[in-house]
């Protein structure tokens, strides 16, 4: 497209009243429709002729495009990475492989604006939260790059009725599959690859459908940062493309984030292989209003909290579990809130509320809602889907929604539904709360929000979850995050989440 024609584009959409999809023939990004993967340090063609496309879920438009791999496909990343495993990678000192990932990190912070416009449009984020990935992706690799310390002090164990001692090596696994889900789907990735790369490991990439180009970014960022050929590989396709790189001979170990149901297929299909594996899955999650909270605190945090990304954030607490005294308090105060925040498009900085990412979920969403409305909840904002103008006609928009009245045994109170919906619950006595937030197949998320500290701790105590916020909810790259039952297997972040790309051996020897 030329100059000419690409202004005659954005004049005649803002003539037409559509601002933005003007906003939209605007943008110049790096990654939109192409043919490649990236295996052996280089862009290269895929085997296979499909394509998959990538839809912008604010306006509805296709706007890139990706090969749908092939097994050859993963066959050949496989391999490099393979090779690039027997190869100086591992055999680098964790303090040399630091360092690239320091200049991993330099490398992710330039690109920050093509990342954020680039993850925006593949999956309807508002500006306001990817304008942060990149930072928070560098963070990641910075945090990890911290831990060279603790890989290389030497460990050496002393029989305990002596004799003799073990000398501990903590050892890269190999080749790990990397599968991310499309909700936050640059640090979602950056989370697995950074520890990985410490640990020595090597890697294959595999992006959600709806969300593989802004990947491509972070892939830029590390061929600039001068890592070996075949330590990271990235292929795109279906789910039935990760299948295949989950159950590949080649692989040792996958970690994977996404739904639960996706979540059992893997971990069966490693369990079958025993083949360590990470599963992030799930969440229902639960914010315990203690009678003593301060409410106008907890409403500066509570988008952040229940509502973070439209919604679609695994550990949020879209359940609010408010005490009979103040009951009809909390649900002004979350119907306010919520009500407030705008929802439009995701590229205009004010926006707090964008689209459901995919066709796909906004249809759940709303069969979620009309189950509700159903049921005999109550909505008090929301409650439909959203007609919004201005090129955005065909969004796939849910109106940010709260439910009042709600019972424990209703579906809005027990599935996670991934969309912009709060449901909120009455409790008697705080054992009736906590009973409440443990009554759930998941465990990955909660909050206590009150005002006596000691007590909303003790609180947190007794909640069955993997993480707990107090008055706020933040992840913490150096604190291990992982859910129990139904919201996954193993941990991430922290040294846990190193420990998860490492094998042990021990040497016995005569002291």
């Amino acid at each position: 497209m030329t100059s000419a024609t690409h202004d005659a584009h954005i004049s005649d959409a803002a003539a037409h009243g559509a601002p933005a999809l003007a906003a939209r023939t605007a943008l110049s990004l790096p990654h939109t429709h192409v043919d490649t993967i990236f295996v052996d340090g280089a862009w290269q063609a895929s085997r296979g002729t499909g394509r998959n496309p990538v839809t912008d879920p604010a306006t509805g438009e296709v706007w890139g495009s990706v090969p749908d791999g092939t097994p050859e496909d993963v066959d050949a990343a496989v391999g490099s990475a393979q090779r690039a495993f027997q190869g100086e990678w591992p055999r680098l000192t964790p303090s040399e492989r630091a360092a690239y990932l320091i200049r991993i990190a330099e490398e992710v912070e330039k690109r920050a604006e093509e990342l954020s416009l680039t993850n925006s449009r593949e999956n309807g984020s508002p500006v306001s939260e990817s304008a942060g990935a990149a930072a928070n992706a560098a963070g990641i690799f910075r945090y990890f790059a911290t831990l060279t310390e603790y890989l290389e002090r030497e460990d050496v164990r002393p029989f305990p009725r002596g004799g003799g001692e073990s000398v501990v090596r903590r050892d890269p696994l190999g080749v790990c599959a990397l599968i991310a889900p499309w909700n936050f789907p640059i640090n979602l990735v950056v989370i697995k690859l950074a520890p990985a790369l410490l640990a020595g490991c090597t890697v294959v990439i595999k992006p959600a459908s709806p969300t593989p180009l802004s990947i491509r970014v972070i892939i830029d960022a590390v061929a600039a940062a001068g890592v070996p050929a075949g330590v990271v590989n990235l292929v795109t396709g279906s789910g039935r493309l990760g299948d295949v790189l989950v159950k590949h001979p080649g692989v040792a170990k996958v970690a994977f984030t996404g739904s639960t149901p996706v979540g059992r297929k893997i971990a069966a299909a490693c369990g079958e292989l025993l083949r360590p594996v990470t599963l992030e899955l799930g969440g229902k999650s639960s914010a315990i209003v203690l009678p003593d909270a301060d409410l106008d605190a907890m409403s500066e945090v509570l988008i952040r909290s229940s509502m973070r990304n439209t919604g679609q954030t695994c550990y949020i607490s879209t359940r609010i579990l408010a005490p009979a005294s103040r009951h009809d308090e909390v649900v002004d105060m979350v119907t306010a809130t919520i009500a407030a925040g705008k929802q439009g498009d995701p590229l205009e900085p004010d926006t707090v509320f964008g689209p459901c990412a995919t066709e796909s979920q906004y249809r759940t969403v709303l069969e979620y809602v009309e189950s509700g409305l159903a049921e005999g909840a109550r909505a008090t904002t929301g409650g439909r889907a959203a007609s919004l103008g201005g090129g955005l006609e065909q969004g796939y928009f849910v109106e940010p929604t709260v439910f009042a009245d709600v019972t424990p045994d209703m579906r809005i109170s027990r599935e996670e539904i991934f969309g912009p919906v709060i449901t909120i619950l009455k409790y008697d006595t705080v054992d009736e709360a906590v009973a409440l937030a443990n009554n759930t197949e998941f465990g990955l998320g909660g909050l206590v929000f009150g005002s006596d500290p000691d007590a909303a701790l003790a609180v947190a105590d007794r909640m069955d979850t993997g993480s707990v916020g107090l008055n706020f909810f933040a992840s913490n790259h150096a604190a291990p995050f992982g859910g129990r039952h139904d919201s996954g297997l193993g941990t991430e972040y922290g040294i846990e989440g190193l420990n998860a790309y490492l094998s042990y051996k021990s040497i016995h020897r005569k002291a």
